[in-house]
């Protein structure tokens, strides 16, 4: 785990990583704008229809602070959504450069395929996290338990959804993946973890997804040398 977080940070620097990252940058940050603008136009004609003065700057006033909540609570969702339609990328950055010949064998998913991942990916985070909020409000009393429990279901849903993106390159169908394929479940949740964590540390969330995929990458193909198929 150690050795690919440094792996993936060590690579930030190429060129093709730099430009992915701007374009998952710029690309969330697009998203929440268009969210913004149109938290705006629907407060201020709800607004409007109720009659209040001030309609305007009413609704520009609690579009920002619901944008603002939107882009500390589900950032994670954003980005890990748009690091599925241009995870291919980066995968293929990362092995390159350190598996040449998996590489090479490769079989781009595209950009429709990553979307349906990336939509897959938000329904189950959204899905879960909503169930789970019952949990959450009850630990909140304990102080810590409520980040805890967030933490630790969101590490267990980005782990799959990083291990998944380094897959579709390799395997026709991901319901289909062989074990070889797949992290155990501690180093899936190691990974989701450590990447749910650095996606909560302002302006290091931005480079969280890119050295996300990079891990995954690595700890994939570590994991697929390692087992007894690959061993054949």
């Amino acid at each position: 785990m150690i050795d690919a977080l440094f792996l993936s940070l060590g690579q930030l620097s190429d060129r093709r990583i730099i430009s992915l990252l701007l374009k998952v940058f710029l690309i969330s940050l697009m998203l929440l704008v268009v969210f913004g603008v149109g938290a705006y136009f629907l407060l201020a004609w709800l607004i409007s229809i109720s009659g209040l003065d001030n309609g305007g700057f009413a609704a520009a006033a609690a579009a920002a602070i619901i944008t603002a909540l939107t882009a500390i609570f589900l950032f994670r969702v954003v980005a890990i959504f748009v690091l599925n339609i241009f995870s291919d990328d980066i995968v293929d950055a990362v092995e390159a450069r350190h598996y040449p010949a998996r590489a090479e064998l490769a079989k781009p998913p595209g950009y429709v395929l990553g979307v349906k991942m990336g939509l897959a990916s938000v329904g189950r985070a959204i899905g879960y996290n909503l169930l789970a909020m019952p949990v959450y409000i009850v630990l909140l009393v304990t102080g810590v338990g409520a980040p805890m429990a967030f933490f630790a279901i969101n590490a267990i849903l980005i782990g799959r959804d990083l291990q998944d993106m380094v897959a579709a390159r390799h395997v026709d169908d991901l319901a289909q993946a062989g074990d070889d394929w797949r992290l155990n479940k501690l180093t899936r949740f190691g990974l989701g973890l450590t990447i749910a964590l650095l996606l909560a540390v302002p302006i290091v969330n931005f480079l969280a997804p890119i050295v996300g995929a990079a891990m995954a990458t690595h700890l994939v193909h570590k994991t697929r040398e390692n087992s007894p198929v690959e061993s054949k």
